[in-house]
């Protein structure tokens, strides 16, 4: 899009500043000491997911519920593969919504016209039939590509000092997150299972209207940051990664060409659900071997770099491991919650979705105790390496799917149990994300060769989105599979993993070649 010479309006985040004015640095010290432009990108942030985590608690419970409660009547297979396809497709648009605000609009512009395609998604959703339900699944799906990997990069924009202040900026951020992921399935949860699950979707949407309006009158706060200022010089390597980007055409126009062939085999269905994931899942994974070969074979790599890089596709591997358990929270799980979980508490039956909540509110309790356990571990010389972190959040994920074997076990012939069982395995599962999630980021970052490293970024999403969609296949076997046979097999591959990975530390250290 062209910039224009002077904003029209210094508070309009859509419209450029100029270089150098009045406003063209974010405003300091209003925010808990830090820049007021953090208020700004805090709230829209805490706001866009309680949009997204509202009608994620709701999303499985709805498309399973009988019609004639309102829902959509689908059984837990086609379930299970629409869910995977969503939340595996917010990872995924990561990446051309990345593309996008870095090449042609802005930060600044992606942040605000995600929020608003976001907004019309649930809009949708709030509309009643299979045509709006889908059309708001995919609005969501585009919208979020937009806002997440835009409005994280303009968080740090806020501190081009970088350092410790800029951590923390980065702490309070996190913060806003799990607020938002906390409200949501209270108020959202509560609206869609107890009075209306429209009404419960339309009430997301209205959070991120909510987060829309606030981050445009606290645009003024941000200076210039996430603008996408006139005369940018190219960046080094441009033609490089244009050639990259012309392979990763290649590779795409490939794969669509497969598709078809399969299709016309008989190999892959691409007009059911569950076909689609299927051929999702291939993509994927073919993307992200292409990818690994060329970046061996061709990828200019020294023999350091081709180690760190072996050691990231390890870690890709672990991560979409870890992912495919942790995703069950808003499938199988919830499922687990509304079907065999006794939930009256004082004569009052609390929606299933409420208990979605309870990982935020322990990631809010734990977040900061990690935080400094890491940093009084590293001043004795005690601090797990990396994959050591890997190993035990696996192994925590797997502990956790072990205590539902014993749930399931104990709700067996339809008898409802404690909520005390999904509280215990939100624990485990809060205890290992805490433990993987933030350390698989810094980790890719340090061991990115430098001139790839936002490529290898977006590799690393792939290994969520994977491990999403294979969530969603995961809890698609919640009615053919009896329970202790599905939780005990998904704790078994996350412990075996971890374990796996345990036997390996060392080895791998010493090919991260002094990265910790």
């Amino acid at each position: 899009m062209n910039q224009t010479p002077a904003p029209q309006s210094a508070n309009d985040p859509a419209v450029p500043l100029v270089p150098g004015g009045p406003s063209s640095r974010p405003e300091q010290g209003s925010f808990f000491g830090h820049p007021r432009g953090l208020s700004t990108l805090f709230f829209t942030e805490l706001w866009e997911r309680f949009s997204y985590y509202g009608m994620r608690a709701l999303l499985f419970l709805f498309m399973t519920a009988a019609v004639e409660k309102g829902g959509l009547g689908f059984d837990t297979n086609k379930a299970g593969a629409i869910y995977g396809l969503y939340t595996s497709g917010v990872y995924l648009a990561a990446m051309p919504g990345g593309w996008l605000a870095d090449r042609i609009i802005g930060q600044r512009r992606a942040v605000l016209y995600g929020g608003i395609i976001i907004a019309l998604g649930h809009f949708s959703m709030a509309l009643p039939g299979t045509f709006f339900f889908f059309l708001g699944l995919l609005l969501i799906v585009m919208g979020t590509g937009l806002l997440k990997p835009n409005i994280s990069t303009m968080v740090g924009g806020l501190y081009p000092e970088g350092g410790a202040r800029r951590d923390a900026g980065f702490s309070i951020f996190y913060m806003g997150i799990n607020i938002g992921a906390f409200i949501a399935p209270l108020l959202v949860g509560y609206l869609g299972e107890k009075v209306n699950w429209h009404l419960g979707f339309g009430a997301a949407g209205v959070g991120m209207v909510f987060g829309v309006i606030q981050y445009l009158l606290g645009g003024k706060h941000l200076g210039n940051v996430g603008q996408k200022l006139p005369s940018e010089p190219p960046a080094p390597g441009q033609a490089e990664r244009g050639g990259s980007r012309t392979m990763g055409l290649a590779v795409v126009g490939v794969l669509v060409g497969l598709l078809v062939v399969l299709q016309w085999l008989g190999v892959v269905d691409l007009t059911t659900a569950v076909g689609l994931a299927n051929a999702g899942g291939l993509i994927i994974v073919t993307l992200a071997l292409a990818f690994f070969a060329f970046q061996f074979t061709a990828g200019g790599l020294d023999a350091t770099e081709k180690r760190r890089l072996a050691v990231i596709g390890v870690l890709f591997i672990c991560s979409a491991i870890f992912w495919a358990g942790f995703e069950q929270a808003g499938s199988s799980l919830n499922l687990f919650a509304r079907e065999l979980t006794d939930r009256t508490i004082f004569g009052w039956q609390m929606p299933a979705s409420y208990l979605q909540a309870v990982n935020a509110l322990l990631i809010i309790s734990f977040a900061p105790v990690f935080a400094w356990l890491w940093v009084w571990l590293n001043k004795r010389g005690l601090e797990p390496s990396s994959p050591a972190k890997f190993s035990m959040g696996l192994v925590l994920l797997g502990s956790g799917f072990g205590v539902m074997v014993m749930a399931s076990l104990a709700a067996a012939g339809g008898r409802q149990v404690s909520p005390l069982w999904l509280v215990l395995t939100y624990l485990l599962h809060t205890l290992g994300e805490l433990s993987l999630s933030p350390v698989g980021l810094s980790t890719v970052t340090k061991l990115s060769p430098q001139r790839a490293v936002g490529q290898m970024m977006g590799v690393w999403f792939m290994s969520m989105s994977l491990g999403n969609l294979i969530a969603g296949r995961v809890a698609g076997q919640f009615e053919a599979m009896p329970l202790p046979q599905l939780f005990g097999a998904v704790a078994a591959v996350a412990i075996a993993a971890g374990l796996v990975l345990s036997l390996f530390v060392r080895p791998i250290r010493r090919m991260m070649g002094g990265v910790h």
